[in-house]
């Protein structure tokens, strides 16, 4: 093909990913016009329709989908081997997307990452908060943080934290005027703050272990949140019980606002990890970024 269709080429692809030529347009800095032509001039020499267009949305045809599945990837290895050239650079440069909970960028990334933005300030970084399973690849991200016993087998997975417990946590006012529980079973004899899964829409049911025997615990209360924080303050305004990661908690735990119990049936887990495809070639500033994440025991630098 012609090389001057590449740019054609391009924009089809970024206009397949966004699902919204409004989308793709303002990422690739052109007007939805000039969008709309490149896309129907590239259908035109192909004598094929790549693309759906409704009021609402836009979806690729067959032919579409395979030409996307055929060089969707090609341009992103483009734009990797272009960053990778950085290296031929004095400093590093770029600019690095992580997707992330907020508890996590505030307690690791952001303590971790300043001195490495004081050290090379030609690196730029992007964060997504986001507490749904993000899909790294398709929404084209550098890497992503999540607890270690999620992340898919195919990705690396590199440790930014210690094993971690859950901790199940109620206000001292709380435990004033209700039994602490013994069991986990009988946390269903309690008002507990419960949350509805990002990804599955479902509540969260709270696991626990000791020894051998294993609990499933489906709790209920008057709370129900998606994020974290509101269930601490709940928590911590008396309202019921929570379960949470054990470093989202523990300072309030330490200062005496809330009352850690049934630690024994929370076992460990592996904690925090930075995680990205295996396939992808570092750039040095995505190195650089994973080298100050990375957890080295109890010194992390």
């Amino acid at each position: 093909m012609a090389r001057r269709n590449l740019n054609d080429l391009l924009a089809f692809v970024t206009v397949a990913r966004e699902g919204s030529f409004t989308k793709a347009a303002g990422a690739l800095g052109v007007t939805q016009s000039a969008l709309s032509q490149a896309i129907r001039g590239l259908e035109e020499r192909l004598e094929i329709r790549l693309l759906t267009r409704t009021t609402r949305s836009v979806a690729t045809t067959s032919a579409g989908e395979r030409l996307m599945n055929a060089i969707g990837h090609r341009f992103d290895e483009i734009e990797a081997e272009l960053d990778a050239l950085t290296e031929l650079r004095d400093k590093p440069a770029g600019t690095v997307r992580i997707t992330c909970g907020d508890h996590v960028l505030h307690s690791v990334l952001l303590p971790r990452l300043t001195p490495l933005l004081r050290e090379y300030p030609d690196i730029k970084l992007e964060f997504d908060v986001n507490y749904g399973f993000r899909d790294i690849v398709a929404d084209r991200f550098d890497a992503g943080v999540r607890m270690g016993d999620t992340i898919d087998k195919d990705m690396i997975a590199v440790p930014i934290g210690p094993p971690l417990q859950m901790a199940v946590v109620a206000s001292p006012d709380y435990f004033t005027a209700h039994s602490v529980p013994k069991t986990p079973a009988d946390l269903t004899g309690h008002q507990c703050i419960n949350q509805r899964m990002p990804t599955s829409g479902g509540l969260y049911v709270w696991d626990f272990a000791k020894r051998d025997r294993k609990l499933n615990v489906r709790v209920d209360g008057p709370l129900i949140f998606n994020t974290t924080p509101p269930q601490i303050d709940a928590a911590l305004a008396g309202l019921g019980i929570s379960l949470l990661p054990e470093d989202e908690v523990m300072t309030h735990v330490a200062a005496g606002r809330l009352v850690r119990v049934l630690q024994d049936w929370c076992p460990r887990f592996a904690g925090y990890h930075l995680y990205y495809p295996s396939k992808r070639q570092p750039s040095p500033a995505f190195s650089l970024v994973v080298s100050a994440l990375r957890f080295r025991g109890s010194r992390a630098q």
